[in-house]
């Protein structure tokens, strides 16, 4: 499967950083008579670069023929159009990179204490979500909630990814958009847990405390080598990405430990169609 558009824009950007080495940013830049910004975004995948601009770059680093070859296929690639761009205007800056990552992900484990992920979300429970507290126009939140349905497409890609999430209990019980909205919403939680490759599990409130009680995140692995895996969380400010693998390790331990302590993928689909109210 070829790289979504902004993961290819990521790749160079490592790269390119990778040949630069030791030296220093703003040295590079003069001597390309550059701000030291633009090169900054290129680094960083905030921006394409065009074919004229890397080959003046590459020239720099003395970079062998076959790498030119594959960072102008990369360059070329991460010009392209996503899945997504539609959505752009609409987007939080950093959302774009995660977007690409979950479409790259070949298995992800998603710890959420507060609300249902995105993944699993209905529209109106999705439109709950991205209305409270925020302060964006009618059109931007409408937009934003197309997006969030768009996503769940992943799920169904050929081969699907693996998803493994575990709910605290209190999502169970959150009236997002009030009762109705949360009953459906729970009613589509079951008919998720039945679909190949996801696993919902429920961790209950008789688990008392564990080792995720700070945030909740999510770790996103990849096809083998490739690249490593990241975890992402979220906070009020927006989303973090986590690269270090020791950093990624404490999630990971912290992950397995929900795991373990929740209810089993059966006990969890009773629990969640006791609350709904539907019995199968």
């Amino acid at each position: 499967m070829a790289r979504p558009t902004s993961t290819a824009r990521r790749e160079l950007g490592d790269e390119l950083r990778r040949l630069r080495g030791d030296r220093r940013g703003a040295a590079i830049a003069r001597a390309l008579n550059w701000s030291e910004s633009k090169l900054s975004r290129i680094e960083t995948a905030r921006t394409g670069i065009s074919e004229g601009d890397l080959e003046r770059l590459l020239s720099t680093y003395n970079a062998s023929a076959e790498e030119r070859s594959r960072l102008h296929d990369l360059a070329r690639r991460g010009r392209g159009r996503v899945w997504w761009t539609p959505y752009r205007s609409a987007m939080p800056a950093p959302y774009d990179e995660y977007l690409a990552l979950e479409a790259e992900a070949v298995a992800m484990s998603e710890w959420e204490t507060q609300i249902v992920p995105g993944l699993l979300q209905t529209d109106e429970y999705a439109r709950a979500v991205i209305e409270v507290g925020a302060d964006v126009d009618p059109d931007t939140a409408q937009r934003r909630l197309a997006l969030r349905m768009a996503r769940q497409t992943v799920l169904v890609r050929e081969p699907p990814p693996r998803l493994t999430v575990v709910l605290d209990e209190a999502v169970l019980h959150r009236e997002v958009g009030g009762p109705h909205v949360l009953q459906r919403q729970l009613q589509r939680l079951y008919e998720s847990s039945l679909r190949p490759g996801v696993e919902l599990l429920v961790l209950p409130f008789s688990a008392g405390a564990h080792a995720a009680q700070s945030e909740s995140f999510m770790i996103l692995d990849f096809a083998a080598d490739t690249r490593a895996p990241i975890v992402h969380s979220e906070g009020l400010t927006g989303g973090f990405f986590h690269l270090k693998g020791e950093v990624v390790d404490v999630f990971r331990e912290a992950f397995n430990d929900v795991r373990r302590r929740a209810l089993t993928a059966e006990a969890s689909r009773e629990l969640v169609t006791r609350k709904s109210g539907i019995y199968r």
